[in-house]
């Protein structure tokens, strides 16, 4: 018996809905007791495009806020994990699913979503914007690729959900390797320092040699003994990210 009454059952999860309440029924459940909530996936799908942080948006064709711009995203299916139903998302969005995504906070202001009580997971997708080729989904009007830095008006509190990605990945550049996911296998110093100012903005300006200097000691990176020519300048050392660095 669980802690609300409701006795349990430990068999085989029935192949389908309508067979999971029938079976409550017959075990004492009453499916109309208690009001539940719907659960959506948003995956915040981020790339670098030209010195800019952008993020790709769908503008919704129904109601509610039909022609404003949101996050893709969707209600999960009965039968698929958070995860999968994230990635499930992504590829509808954009045709890729295996590239480096994972989970970022939950969301369930009461009043988030007009229809009906709705508790969204957020999830961060990070990809390389050459090789996609998104396409707006049925339900979607249109899909594009935004600054995050100059979003338009955004549907639900899909302000609130960017708002926290660019605090939370900002926060993770101190700690992780995450601004990597961002580059090509081998690049320059420069493209590197590229990816951390534009995640961090114009607040807060990284100084050339202290940066260098402090993402150098830390022994992430590896010159691969190649080098590529940028501008008129003399031609730049290519590193590789060094995965040991981690272990």
């Amino acid at each position: 018996m669980s802690a609300d009454g409701v006795q349990e059952h430990s068999g085989t999860a029935p192949a389908d809905a309508s067979a999971w309440s029938q079976e409550a029924v017959e075990h004492g459940y009453n499916p109309g007791k208690w009001e539940r909530p719907s659960v959506t996936v948003d995956v915040v799908i981020l790339s670098l495009q030209d010195g800019d942080l952008k993020v790709l948006l769908i503008k919704r064709r129904h109601w509610p806020y039909e022609g404003y711009w949101a996050i893709p995203g969707g209600f999960i299916e009965m039968r698929e994990s958070l995860e999968e139903s994230a990635r499930r998302e992504l590829e509808e969005e954009t045709g890729v699913r295996d590239i480096y995504m994972e989970q970022l906070y939950t969301f369930g202001d009461p009043g988030r979503d007009p229809r009906t009580r709705v508790i969204t997971v957020a999830y961060l997708a990070l990809v390389d914007y050459q090789q996609l080729h998104p396409k707006a989904a049925d339900d979607a009007g249109d899909v594009g690729w935004f600054s995050m830095y100059h979003l338009p008006p955004l549907a639900f509190d899909h302000d609130q959900i960017l708002d926290y990605t660019i605090k939370r990945l900002r926060g993770k550049l101190e700690y992780t390797t995450i601004g990597f996911q961002f580059l090509p296998e081998k690049f320059t110093l420069s493209e590197l320092q590229t990816v951390y100012q534009t995640i961090l903005g114009e607040s807060r300006k990284l100084d050339k040699r202290n940066f260098r200097k402090k993402i150098v000691s830390t022994g992430i990176l590896e010159p691969t003994g190649e080098y590529k020519m940028e501008g008129t300048h003399r031609p730049a050392r290519l590193y590789r990210f060094n995965p040991k660095a981690e272990a």
